[in-house]
């Protein structure tokens, strides 16, 4: 057999990307003669993360639709043409086996030109509401994989499988309440720990939360990892600086987050799929505060899949002041409560989706 080509096509942001890599990793295992070429945006993250995860880019010039001044749309319709020429030139090149779409604003021109050539192709939903670039491209997809159940109401029923969210693997390696974790942040095992994460680049309401509730935090006798995104950093810092204590640890970016899940009693964080997908393969208790920031308010709808089911604590972005931390404190002495919790999160966690959804993936070639 021919070595096999896979065009893996999306990004935007870190939950586009961290799954495209993984999928593409466990390709490569099963794999290894195989080859890879990602499609991305010019100028978004993935067209730094996929090179140094070793696979080779081509970036579009493709950028998403300005909904409050639709007149800016024009340039994006000259983009969105551009790409689409360029995707199809890229596909025929490269003359793929099989095309995989993550999701975000490449994937759309790389899966519709790989279609009209004639190339199957393979989406990757990670949110409980589908985004609208899958939601245009489903029909012509020979499978979706997809992280919630009953998302058959945005994709055809016959083609759609319950994979999960790719995660890093590396978070299951260390075991819960690991001496080592406790000591690389200078914590004792002997308090409860509340992790603060809005993602890489921060979220603005969970910082100004914690900064309004730092007294509260300074006198709850816990351990608090805060990590403000490179955004709030500096104003973070200013903030707490009056409040000052061993027990607080304030950073822009937490270098090791498989040591920071594994001691964290209780986790407040956005409510993005890829970090939903990580809390649930931990079994952690969480609060979520969905980003209201997003297209289709999609994050509302995956905590809600999760708070329907007992499986986190959601709070609305606008209450989040008023009540974050007042919850976060009455939640993390709650022992019976924390371990429902992180129970019902663990038994909505997808094992081994990467491989899942190479094996899928790889079935459409051997069709």
């Amino acid at each position: 057999m021919a070595n096999q080509k896979f065009i893996i096509s999306g990004g935007g942001t870190g939950g586009h990307i961290f799954p495209a890599i993984s999928i593409a990793n466990a390709l490569k295992k099963k794999r290894p003669e195989a080859q890879f070429l990602f499609v991305g945006a010019e100028g978004r993250m993935e067209m730094e993360k996929v090179p140094n995860a070793g696979y080779e880019i081509v970036g579009l010039p493709v950028s998403g639709f300005n909904r409050s001044n639709l007149l800016k749309n024009f340039k994006v319709l000259f983009r969105l043409f551009k790409s689409l020429c360029m995707a199809k030139k890229v596909v025929k090149d490269f003359k793929p086996d099989v095309a995989v779409g993550v999701g975000g604003y490449a994937s759309g021109p790389t899966l519709f030109m790989a279609h009209k050539l004639g190339v199957p192709t393979v989406l990757q939903e990670q949110n409980s509401y589908a985004g609208v670039t899958n939601k245009l491209l489903a029909k012509k997809a020979a499978k979706i994989c997809v992280a919630y159940e009953n998302m058959d109401r945005f994709f055809p029923k016959e083609n759609t499988i319950l994979t999960g969210n790719p995660v890093r693997q590396d978070f299951l390696d260390v075991a819960p309440k690991a001496a080592e974790a406790y000591d690389f942040f200078g914590f004792s095992p002997a308090k409860k720990t509340l992790l603060i994460v809005g993602g890489s680049l921060g979220a603005r309401t969970i910082n100004q939360s914690v900064i309004a509730g730092l007294q509260k935090l300074k006198e709850a006798g816990i351990q608090v990892l805060w990590q403000t995104g490179k955004f709030y950093f500096e104003d973070a810092k200013m903030a707490y600086e009056p409040f000052k204590t061993d027990d607080i640890l304030v950073t822009d970016f937490v270098k090791r987050m498989d040591y920071a899940y594994a001691v964290a009693d209780l986790v407040i964080s956005r409510a993005g799929a890829s970090s939903i997908s990580e809390l649930c393969l931990l079994g952690k208790s969480t609060i979520l505060v969905p980003s209201p920031n997003v297209a289709e308010d999609h994050q509302t709808k995956n905590a809600q899949a999760l708070s329907s089911r007992n499986a986190a604590i959601m709070v609305a972005d606008k209450d989040a002041k008023e009540v974050l931390v007042d919850e976060a404190l009455r939640l993390i002495n709650d022992e019976p409560k924390l371990a429902e919790l992180g129970q019902n999160a663990k038994a909505m966690a997808q094992l081994d989706s990467a491989d899942r959804i190479a094996d899928e993936i790889l079935k459409l070639i051997e069709k």
